[in-house]
């Protein structure tokens, strides 16, 4: 995606507040696919505007993040009701049970071993799930940390943030981890993504965007507003990376250089979450009070 000109900014209601539009990815189908964390539904949205909701079993179950699986299916964190959710793109939904009691899945990516993997923000572990609903949990070497989002590495490992323990985490397939500190006290971080070269990540406390290499070397990126509470971000491509700014309503970029642009969105606090790119190769955040937002180049 060029960035020569200012990108057109296009904002879309599809629920309401009480759906609470949350995490985003693109879909096998070439469709977005929604969590609504406060209906307990999981949707699917095209390019078109057309949009199917699908009624999970508990409409208290908090859908949170939402991820393409190796299977051709979408795989979801179940946070209240602690459980793994899968629905395919026909809309038929299954729900596994985990051995932690209380756990709170919250980040999930697919692995590089044909696995699904997730993070448990209240048990200080990093879980693994088959196709066939086989979990097996990994406990990480420091507690209260509140390991957040996940994603897969460059490496073929699993990259995660550790939002109370102020580090970034790599996991193995076989289950060894190690931690990274991060220069920034209190940074808190939360979203990261693999950009096929480095990790980038957000830090939600100090308002910066950080990178890490698969080598541990970490850099920081100050943004402009350092209140502006960036949440989830994903890459583009190599050194090209987009980030939701959930305290400041826009939607911003970040280049290799650590050059930052931020967009505003139109309706103010809309609570931006959830970032994906889109089938049209546009980026696409989910709005918690009821919308998806649109940023692309100008034609």
């Amino acid at each position: 995606m060029q960035h020569s000109e200012v990108p057109v900014v296009t904002e879309i209601p599809i629920a309401g507040k009480e759906a609470g539009p949350y995490g985003i990815t693109l879909g096998p189908d070439g469709a977005l696919w929604l969590t609504f964390a406060q209906s307990g539904r999981v949707a699917r949205l095209t390019l078109d505007s057309e949009l199917m909701e699908y009624p999970l079993d508990s409409p208290t179950c908090r859908p949170t993040v939402i991820a393409a699986g190796p299977d051709g299916a979408l795989w979801f964190t179940r946070y209240q009701d602690h459980r793994i959710g899968r629905i395919t793109v026909d809309g038929a939904a299954e729900a596994f049970d985990l051995p932690t009691p209380d756990s709170g899945p919250y980040g999930i990516t697919a692995g590089p071993d044909g696995a699904v993997w997730f993070t448990l923000i209240n048990a200080d572990r990093v879980g693994r799930i088959s196709g066939e609903g086989d979990v097996t949990e990994f406990p990480l070497p420091v507690e209260g940390a509140y390991p957040s989002a996940i994603t897969a590495g460059p490496d073929g490992a699993l990259w995660f943030t550790l939002n109370q323990a102020n580090a970034i985490g790599r996991i193995t397939v076989d289950g060894d981890v190690t931690l990274h500190p991060l220069p920034t006290p209190g940074a808190a971080p939360v979203g990261i993504t693999s950009d096929g070269v480095a990790l980038w990540f957000v830090e939600i406390a100090a308002g910066q965007i950080g990178r890490i290499s698969v080598d541990g070397e970490i850099e920081e990126f100050p943004l402009p507003d350092r209140t502006a509470k960036p949440h989830a971000i994903v890459a583009a491509a190599a050194g090209d990376c987009w980030f939701t700014e959930w305290g400041a309503n826009r939607v911003g970029h970040i280049t290799d250089r650590g050059e930052i642009s931020e967009y505003d969105i139109p309706t103010p606090s809309s609570e931006p979450h959830g970032i994906t790119v889109g089938p049209d190769g546009a980026i696409w955040a989910a709005l918690e009070t009821g919308g998806v937002v649109r940023v692309a180049p100008t034609p």
